[in-house]
């Protein structure tokens, strides 16, 4: 008789309550939540908890340092493969954000040779699956969850194996305080009428996903990278275009002007970065098309030049 899944893994279940798991430490920490951004805007104490509590999980957020153990661009792929997947899936920002967590809290551990290729391909399979447990109501298989032209495909043992070793080197850590915990509060400080708030909250959502693919952003408190995005969506705004890192800074005890305005900074920088790699594409091929414009132009202007140098280079062949 086989064993099911669970019976194979139940010596693995945690036997805490499930309201301890997910709670901050301390009595009056407000309980974790992946949808506290729904909640009313008026947690001024809470919000300040949080920040707080960004010092604990220092751990968490990585240096750029510390990411010698991988090359920029092969993240950069692992975490575009992730996005992908959360889109085919419609998974919650929250599910993205915590794969791309767990893959770089994993790769900081120092304790594995470089990664690349297949390695890190079921790193983000592991990742990915163990965040979507973590938020989702409805988890694809393993094999399912190998959408989007991944590179490789894994059997479900082998990513199981590896979602045990993440789990290992994560001290089964899996919770952590994103920056979309913070979105809806900031964007009530910029519109209390509450008018905009739905534009704010999507814009950064759209903003923190590309800053997530970056390695220079992991220096960034998830706090700070909330306010750096919801400042950039103000600024979309005619009416709120006025807003500075120094006004974000009165939002809540914890918060930098001085980070605030080099993650927006960041942020510009590598948005005007995007732009021209879109524009200098479509350079090229104009270029090419107007060369090409010109030498049909030529030719089609002086067929009897075109015979004249092609009889020459017969006689030369003689």
């Amino acid at each position: 008789m086989s064993l099911s899944c669970s019976d194979c893994f139940s010596d693995l279940l945690c036997q805490e309550d499930s309201s301890i798991i997910f709670s901050f430490a301390g009595d009056d920490s407000p309980e974790y939540s992946s949808d506290l951004e729904s909640r009313p805007p008026d947690f001024e104490e809470s919000i300040a908890g949080l920040i707080e509590d960004e010092r604990d999980y220092i751990a968490e957020i990585i240096s750029r340092s510390s990411h010698e153990s991988i090359d920029s661009s092969a993240r950069a792929q692992s975490v575009a493969w992730i996005l992908k997947v959360q889109r085919y899936y419609g998974f919650q920002p929250l599910t993205a954000y915590l794969s791309v967590n767990y893959l770089d809290r994993f790769i900081n551990s120092h304790h594995f040779p470089k990664m690349n290729g297949w390695p890190l391909q079921l790193l983000s399979v592991a990742c990915l699956s163990l965040a979507a447990k973590m938020e989702e109501p409805l988890v694809p298989s393993l094999l399912n969850l190998q959408v989007e032209d991944p590179k490789f495909i894994f059997e479900p043992k082998n990513i199981q194996r590896m979602e045990l070793m993440v789990l290992r080197v994560l001290d089964w850590r899996l919770r952590t305080i994103a920056p979309f915990c913070y979105l809806s509060y900031f964007a009530f400080k910029i519109d209390p009428t509450g008018t905009y708030t739905g534009f704010l909250t999507s814009r950064a959502k759209d903003i923190i996903f590309s800053t997530i693919q970056e390695t220079s952003f992991l220096e960034y408190r998830p706090s700070c990278i909330a306010v750096a995005t919801i400042l950039c969506a103000a600024n979309d705004l005619p009416n709120f275009s006025f807003i500075t890192a120094q006004h974000a800074e009165s939002w809540s005890d914890g918060l930098h002007k001085d980070n605030i305005m080099s993650c927006y900074q960041l942020i510009g920088l590598k948005n005007r970065a995007k732009k021209q790699t879109k524009v200098l594409p479509e350079v090229r091929v104009m270029a090419r098309a107007s060369v090409a414009s010109s030498d049909s132009s030529s030719s089609s202007s002086s067929p009897s030049s075109y015979k004249r140098r092609k009889l020459n280079n017969y006689s030369w062949a003689d």
